[in-house]
């Protein structure tokens, strides 16, 4: 499967989600923000982490109206997947693609460090691979990574099976202090209602080897992989 990578000016874990991609099988290209089309073939988009253009105005603001969006955009309305990552998530909120906003930490201080992720919902293209329930080891690197909306919203989000992944304790608790940003029902990573579109706040790239302390991340591409692999092979015998 080809799994493309947009680089942003400021991006800084794009060759992260490229090996992240490909550590499951797949093969990972490298998008440019400048691009107007994307490559034949391409099965699924992934907006990396990092400081898309310096993160002037607010975070993800200006990479939106880089042209390469419009392609994703239009890839992701005719139901092909794409995945932002910490600052893709910003992104893709900024875009419309998914609900919501990604707002200062509670705190108003970048927080890095490792956190709990349980899974909410282990049916999507994302999470697949994964036991309902099962709580990921995977690291936060951010400072505007609250998720907020309007209440109507949330009980929406929460009501369809939106929330693929929550801030928890390490016994799977939902509390406060698991809680890194004070995102809003300690929602940590959402998919939109055709199921097609996600944003996580984690870096599931920073933990995909045992090297680097947990290989938790891996679970997330494994899901993507098995997704696509069924997926084409359904269009492949109709």
């Amino acid at each position: 499967m080809k799994i493309g990578v947009v680089t942003f000016p400021g991006s800084n874990c794009d060759a992260d989600a490229r090996h992240g991609a490909t550590i499951t099988g797949n093969e990972a290209v490298q998008l440019w923000h400048k691009d107007t089309s994307l490559p034949a073939g391409l099965d699924a988009i992934i907006l990396p982490g990092g400081f898309s253009y310096g993160d002037y105005l607010r975070t993800g603001a200006i990479a939106r109206f880089s042209p390469i969006m419009n392609e994703v955009i239009r890839f992701a309305n005719d139901g092909g997947i794409v995945f932002g990552i910490c600052n893709g998530f910003q992104i893709l909120c900024e875009s419309g693609l998914l609900p919501g906003g990604l707002i200062r930490n509670e705190k108003l201080s970048f927080v890095c460090k490792d956190v709990n992720l349980r899974v909410e919902n282990a049916t999507t293209a994302f999470t697949r691979a994964v036991k309902p329930g099962a709580i990921l080891r995977i690291p936060v690197a951010h400072g505007d990574g609250r998720f907020t909306a309007p209440q109507e919203m949330i009980d929406r989000i929460e009501a369809n099976g939106q929330v693929l992944f929550r801030y928890v304790s390490n016994t799977g608790d939902v509390t406060a202090d698991a809680n890194p940003n004070g995102s809003m029902n300690n929602i940590a990573g959402i998919i939109n209602e055709r199921g097609n579109v996600m944003g996580m706040m984690p870096h599931p790239e920073r933990a995909c080897e045992p090297l680097l302390g947990s290989a938790d991340g891996t679970s997330v591409f494994a899901s993507l992989a098995l997704h696509l692999e069924q997926h084409n092979h359904l269009q492949y015998t109709e």
